[in-house]
């Protein structure tokens, strides 16, 4: 049985401010509408610039930028420069992950690797439960909000390429990301309610401009993933690992959570996660990516791929909270309030 709470509306964010001439020209045509866009020249496939461009024109398939015209969402022009900054971010993580050989066995050596964490193992998550102080866990959701509140959305885009038990585990999995019917149980609510309990915007898109780069590619890779049929077995490894890892972290984040002393409501998000995400691994494995492989073996390297691309941009972020924390500042591009002072520049 369905349960609905009264709806209400979301309003679309509002366009972010430019961070190069890519993103200025991205930027500039959906302000001013269809025009010719310059060739993509690009020096940092991961930098700030592409990375930004990029998501804007993949937002207009999720929820779009107030005062922007939602034809816009298929506007030659744009799918034409977007598909160039695909390839360069497409090639250059093909070019900065390792490729596997191909084999069902290694989709299955990959996952299993996923379950194993070093003795001595560092992390965001390591790092809160242990010594991660309340500005630090709350400018951590901040940069998540980019993903969460959109939670399980750039997923759904490959049900329909999918066929048989494969599709129907996923869709298993989706249905509880989605609150089994009750929309107060959404995984995205949830994460609103979250950030609302630590007094952050809760406002879908509220951080964009003051998400950096690392934060931003990782929501684009399962936009692109989601987006291409070609890429559906990323998009599968992409999935996989989250749900794999997902549990363990969450756990991780709910104890810094009761060490800090925050509110319940600050909890439920990751306390529902560490259950939900260890039934969502068994199904993941087991039911989506087995009857995918058995019918479609030649996905395996993409499934690969996906995985460690994941992995490898989970791990640049990762690693600019961890270098910007021990320095004694905020990893955001706007700090939040809470955050240190900066520093003053030496003479």
């Amino acid at each position: 049985m369905l349960r609905t709470s009264r709806p209400r509306h979301v309003e679309p964010p509002a366009l972010p401010e430019p961070r190069g001439p890519l993103s200025a020209a991205v930027i500039g045509s959906l302000r001013r509408g269809p025009e010719i866009l310059p060739p993509v020249e690009v020096t940092e496939p991961y930098g700030d610039d592409l990375q930004l461009a990029l998501y804007c024109l993949y937002e207009l398939h999720y929820r779009g930028f107030a005062g922007i015209d939602d034809d816009l969402e298929w506007e030659p022009s744009l799918l034409t420069v977007r598909a160039a900054m695909e390839r360069v971010f497409l090639d250059s993580l093909r070019g900065d992950v390792s490729p596997s050989d191909g084999s069902i066995d290694a989709v299955e050596a990959e996952l299993e690797s996923l379950l194993v964490e070093p003795v001595e193992a560092r992390g965001v998550s390591h790092h809160l439960r242990r010594e991660g102080e309340r500005w630090q866990l709350r400018e951590y959701v901040a940069h998540r909000s980019l993903y969460h509140l959109k939670e399980a959305d750039p997923q759904a885009w490959v049900i329909a390429r999918l066929d048989g038990p494969a599709k129907a585990a996923l869709v298993t999995v989706e249905h509880d990301e989605y609150g089994a019917g009750n929309p107060d149980r959404m995984h995205a609510h949830l994460f609103a309610e979250m950030m609302s309990a630590l007094d952050l915007d809760a406002s879908y898109g509220a951080y964009l401009d003051a998400a950096p780069a690392q934060t931003l590619a990782e929501v684009n890779l399962m936009s692109l993933c989601g987006l291409h049929r070609a890429l559906r077995g990323a998009l599968i490894g992409q999935f996989a690992m989250v749900e794999v890892t997902s549990s363990p972290g969450s756990d991780r984040l709910v104890r810094a959570m009761r060490r800090l002393g925050l509110p319940d409501a600050a909890v439920e998000f990751y306390a529902e996660h560490i259950e939900a995400d260890a039934v969502h691994e068994q199904l993941v494995r087991r039911g989506v990516v087995a009857p995918l492989l058995a019918a479609e073996p030649v996905l395996a390297g993409d499934i690969v791929f996906g995985i460690r691309a994941s992995g490898f941009l989970a791990e640049r972020f990762g690693d600019l909270l961890l270098e910007r924390w021990a320095e004694g500042r905020s990893a955001l591009r706007h700090p939040l309030p809470d955050a240190p002072p900066i520093r003053p520049a030496a003479s």
